[in-house]
């Protein structure tokens, strides 16, 4: 499955594009980050201080990441989602890494064919660096409401 307008249209809100390479906003620090929320993690480029993109270098490194979380999702999966599901919980992904999303109870109720909890359980993600994140409480919301979403 690819990700569809809806969960794009989520995932390019809460992440922002920027140009520059920026610092963690929880750490100010690493890791930095820079298009639609790509960092080093996820693959090329190496994001540094001073690294600078174009928008449209943003936009293919975003499609490109996208595509590993995508895989990470759909892989988790023990059944089919419908294309609201698979987007909320590619959005979650991008933002926690598949190592966290495999090992998450949205995934594990999703699998359980436990939807209210599995939409439950995004806002459980609603820290970073320890610290509860206003940013991320809505974004999590946003996630849940998606998710249970059918058409």
């Amino acid at each position: 499955m690819n990700m569809g307008p809806k969960g794009m249209a989520l995932l390019r809100v809460f992440e922002g594009f920027r140009c520059d390479a920026y610092p963690d906003p929880a750490t100010r620090g690493e890791p930095y980050t820079i298009g639609y929320g790509h960092t080093s993690a996820a693959g090329s480029p190496e994001v540094h201080r001073g690294l600078r993109i174009t928008p449209e270098q943003g936009e293919e490194i975003l499609q490109r990441d996208l595509m590993k979380y995508e895989n990470a999702v759909e892989h988790g999966m023990t059944r089919k989602p419908n294309q609201n599901q698979f987007d909320a919980m590619v959005s979650l992904c991008y933002n926690i890494g598949p190592g966290n999303f495999k090992k998450s109870s949205v995934l594990r109720y999703f699998n359980e064919n436990r939807d209210d909890k599995a939409a439950n359980a995004f806002l459980s993600w609603n820290k970073a660096a320890g610290h509860v994140m206003a940013g991320l409480i809505r974004r999590r919301q946003a996630e849940a409401d998606l998710c249970m979403e059918t058409a």
